[in-house]
C-alpha cells in the first residue's frame, strides 16, 4: 500500500525516545506519505514543530489536551499562538476537547479550555483536532455552537453522534480500535460516516491494530486499520487509503 496519511500521531511521546529518528526516517519506505503530529501540551507542541521542520512529510499541530486542563498556564492561548506562528507547517489547533473518563478532573476547566482553543482556531482560521471520551453530549453541544473545521479523532461514540458531527461539517478519524473483536460500536459508527468525511489515524504510540494490539503503534500500521475500514465500506483498500489521504490534505490545507 502507498499514499498513507496518518492524520493523528504522537511521535514526541516518550515511547519513541529510543528510536524516534529511525522510525520517522523509515516511514516513507513503508508507504506512509504524510503524518500529522497532534500536540498534548506545550512541550510536545514545540517538539512537533521541530520534527515537522526536520521531515518534509511531517506536519504539526499545537494544543493542550483536556486531561491536563488543571495545569494549563493562564497564558496558554498566547503560548499556543506563538507556537503556531513559529512555522507554516503547523496546520491545526489540537488536540483539544473533553475527557470525562477519570474521576477528579475539573470538567468546568476542561470546558473553558476547550472553548478558548476553539476561539483561537476561529481567530486563526485553522482546523481543530478534537478529543472526546465519555463526553459526547457536551462535546457535540459545544461543537454545534462554534462549528469549527476539523476532526473528532479516535472516534469512540455512537453512529448517531457521528452523524451529528458530520452535520456540523467535520471529519471523523478512526484508529486500530476498529480491528478489535469487541469493536461493534466503532464499526457501526464507521458505517455511518461517508467516505468523504473519513480519516485514518494511529494515535500512535497507542491503539495498535490487530495483530499488533498491545504493542507500540506506528504510522505504517494504518495499512491494517484501512483494510478493515475498506471491508466495512465495500471498497478496495488502496482506494480507501487514497480517499482518506485526500480528505486529510483537504482538511489540514496541505497541498
Amino acid at each position: 500500500m502507498s499514499g498513507i496519511f496518518d492524520t493523528h500521531a504522537h511521535y514526541a511521546d516518550s515511547a519513541f525516545d529510543g528510536d524516534r529518528e529511525q522510525v520517522l526516517a523509515e516511514l516513507p519506505s513503508k508507504g506512509v506519505e504524510l503524518v500529522m503530529l497532534a500536540g498534548s501540551d506545550i512541550r510536545d507542541s514545540r517538539e512537533n514543530v521541530r520534527l515537522a521542520q526536520r521531515y518534509d512529510y511531517v506536519y504539526g499541530a499545537a494544543g493542550f489536551h483536556p486531561e491536563y486542563a488543571d495545569s494549563a498556564p493562564g497564558d496558554i492561548i498566547d503560548i499556543l499562538r506563538e507556537i503556531i506562528a513559529s512555522s507554516p507547517k503547523v496546520k491545526a489547533v489540537g488536540e483539544i476537547g473533553l475527557d470525562y473518563h477519570y474521576e477528579g478532573y475539573d470538567r468546568e476547566k476542561q470546558i473553558s479550555l476547550f472553548r478558548k482553543q476553539l476561539e483561537l482556531a476561529a481567530e486563526l482560521d485553522m482546523p481543530v483536532i478534537v478529543h472526546s471520551r465519555n463526553a459526547a453530549e457536551d462535546t457535540v453541544d459545544i461543537l454545534k455552537e462554534y462549528r469549527p473545521k476539523g476532526v473528532v479523532h479516535c472516534f469512540s461514540g455512537s453512529a448517531e453522534t457521528a452523524r451529528e458531527i458530520i452535520k456540523i461539517g467535520m471529519y471523523i478519524g478512526f484508529t486500530g480500535v476498529i480491528t478489535f473483536k469487541n469493536a461493534k460500536k466503532a464499526l457501526k459508527a464507521l458505517e455511518a460516516v461517508p467516505l468523504d468525511r473519513l480519516l485514518m489515524e494511529t494515535d500512535c504510540p497507542y491503539m495498535a491494530p490487530e495483530p499488533f494490539r498491545g504493542r507500540r503503534s506506528d504510522s505504517s500500521m494504518i495499512a491494517y486499520t484501512a483494510a478493515k475500514a475498506a471491508e466495512i465500506k465495500g471498497v478496495p483498500v488502496q482506494e480507501l487509503i487514497d480517499i482518506t489521504c485526500r480528505n486529510g490534505m483537504r482538511m489540514y490545507g496541505i497541498e
